[in-house]
């Protein structure tokens, strides 16, 4: 008699540790970020990120990289499937926060802070706190 669960059990096991390190990154993340970052601030900044990210998605001259990462993205904010639920209060709606910040703070590297200036809809200072937010000083 073969015991089938071994394998399912340990698949499971190695998936719930790898949330737990996910999640235990975003939240030294959150920590980490969370001392330099006005919050409050950084919520105003959703609309003109959101034309940030569909800018990026259309200029070419942004690497393809960033654009499947920018796409990944939006795919995750659009599932109902988080790695911290959201109705978990704070930390359900940190984890995507964090998330687009990770994605943005990789975009930014890769493609440039002269691609996201060029593509930047919004104010001077609303820029300036996408940088600090995503961790990419110029």
């Amino acid at each position: 008699m073969s015991e089938w669960w071994t394998p399912v059990l340990a698949v499971a096991g190695g998936a719930l540790l790898f949330w737990c390190v996910l999640v235990s990154v975003l939240w030294a993340q959150q920590r980490r970020v969370g001392r330099s970052v006005n919050w409050r601030e950084a919520m105003r900044l959703i609309p003109d990120v959101i034309h940030l990210v569909r800018a990026l998605l259309r200029d070419h001259t942004v690497p393809r990289s960033v654009r499947w990462s920018l796409i990944c993205l939006l795919g995750y904010l659009v599932l109902p499937i988080d790695l911290i639920p959201d109705v978990i209060p704070v930390l359900g709606i940190a984890d995507d926060i964090l998330i687009v910040a990770l994605v943005l703070r990789f975009a930014i590297r890769r493609s440039g802070t002269a691609a996201i200036a060029r593509n930047w809809r919004g104010s001077n200072e609303g820029l300036q706190s996408l940088l600090n937010l995503t961790i990419a000083r110029s």
